[in-house]
């Protein structure tokens, strides 16, 4: 198999595809096969889903257009967060006192499943639970993070608000107002850790089929024909884990969220000295701003640095000039900054930020809309899908409702403009005395 998930393109998944394990041995689909659960997508969620599907000794199998993590899974900064983006408070105000609570529970706890099914398979992916610090820009964003501790410390969770001098000492920087600590989460390498899923359900009994792409659904007799280029699958049962890449017979999910482009840049490994005085204890760094920027280590000292934004049509050169600009404000002995990767992907929006449990028909379900949350709560949807299909969950008892699908109103004019948007800004950003 390929080792890189877009060979023509360096600047789909970059740094992650050069330094993940390869991927497991899945051949495309030829001919006709059965099953009693088919999952489209081998991202977080289709895999999850693949892995304790199987583990509970039902014939599942998976079907990707592309390669294991072709998609957000493979793209992303690798950021294991708890919750949403969402507030607590607001959360609940939107989906009601019941499954407000459920769905922040899960989510609380899901960087907790993550760990443990790192350690449960061995999954080589440089799994760090050090925490996450939640960056604040300027008094407005200190205020914001405060009023996010007070939600979570008032359910339970284990965050701190730290103040300036706490949070420079943290951050190995003093250009922020503090910052929020959460020590539920941490980073990953997000396409190694996607591979490693695939490894695990495979060996637990799973079939997974890459270049397959599901051109067609179909009910047939009990179930579902699913056509491809060069077979067909039938199963009882089919979940749609194509999220905001989502296409063919698996485009839904994604109709109904709003694309916001996302890139990352890697240095090269940096000098320990260098190193060691930058965010020392390695947690996964994001901060506050509207167009925000996010920060972590890989094992080898790389600092990967990303924000909003696409890398083509000029973006390249924009991003890039401004990603040195502002690297070199924050962490100044890194001048001159150099990248030695760069790749980019995109978040899928939903119209309040939160993600839908879909039944696009009888037997036909789907978990979708992460709004940049993609690691944690697609390993944790997975999991709850398996158990809903397995018939030890009820419907009711998930931690979200079921929802019709709802397109996304003026979605590429919408997602054009959140693009063009972030090279206006990043164009302006950091430039003479500017601040962050």
């Amino acid at each position: 198999m390929l080792n890189d998930p877009r060979p023509n393109d360096p600047h789909t998944h970059g740094l992650w595809a050069r330094t993940a394990p390869p991927p497991p041995d899945c051949p495309p689909l030829e001919g006709a096969a059965a099953c009693e659960v088919a999952v489209i997508g081998a991202g977080y969620t289709g895999l999850s889903t693949a892995l304790h599907l199987a583990e509970r000794g039902i014939a599942v199998r998976v079907l990707e257009a592309a390669e294991i993590g072709a998609g957000g899974a493979g793209r992303n900064v690798g950021l294991v967060n708890a919750g949403m983006w969402v507030m607590p408070e607001a959360l609940i105000a939107t989906l009601g006192a019941d499954y407000g609570a459920r769905l922040l529970d899960c989510l609380g706890a899901g960087p907790a499943l993550v760990w443990a099914i790192i350690a449960r398979h061995g999954i080589a992916c440089e799994a760090n639970p050090a925490g996450t610090l939640h960056a604040a820009v300027g008094k407005a964003g200190f205020a914001e993070l405060a009023e996010r501790a007070r939600q979570w410390q008032a359910r339970g969770a284990p965050v701190d608000l730290l103040g300036k001098a706490e949070a420079a000492a943290m951050l190995g920087t003093g250009r922020y107002e503090g910052a929020l600590f959460d020590r539920r989460a941490g980073t990953i390498q997000p396409l190694a850790y996607a591979r490693g899923l695939a490894r695990a359900a495979i060996a637990a009994g799973a079939v997974i089929h890459c270049g397959t792409a599901a051109q067609s659904l179909e009910a047939a007799g009990q179930g579902w024909r699913i056509g491809c280029a060069q077979g067909a699958l039938t199963a009882r049962r089919v979940v749609l884990a194509g999220d905001a890449y989502g296409s063919g017979a698996a485009s839904g999910s994604a109709a109904e969220q709003v694309a916001l482009p996302y890139f990352n840049m890697a240095t090269p490994p940096l000098p320990p000295g260098i190193a060691a005085g930058i965010v020392p204890g390695r947690q996964g760094v994001w901060d506050t701003k509207e167009v925000l920027s996010s920060f972590r280590f890989d094992a080898q000292n790389r600092l990967v640095f990303g924000s909003v934004g696409a890398l083509r049509a000029g973006g390249m050169a924009v991003h890039g000039a401004w990603a040195r600009r502002a690297l070199a404000r924050i962490f100044p002995q890194l001048a001159p900054v150099e990248f030695e990767s760069a790749w980019y992907g995109r978040i899928g929006m939903t119209a309040d930020n939160l993600p839908r449990f879909h039944q696009l028909a009888e037997g036909v379900y789907g978990f979708s809309g992460y709004n940049g949350r993609g690691i944690a709560p697609g390993t944790v949807f997975g999991r709850l899908m398996a158990g809903f299909l397995a018939g030890e969950i009820a419907v009711g008892d998930l931690p979200l409702p079921l929802s019709p699908l709802q397109p996304a109103r003026l979605r590429a004019l919408r997602s054009a403009w959140y693009e063009a948007g972030a090279q206006a800004v990043h164009l302006a950003s950091d430039r003479g005395r500017a601040r962050i």
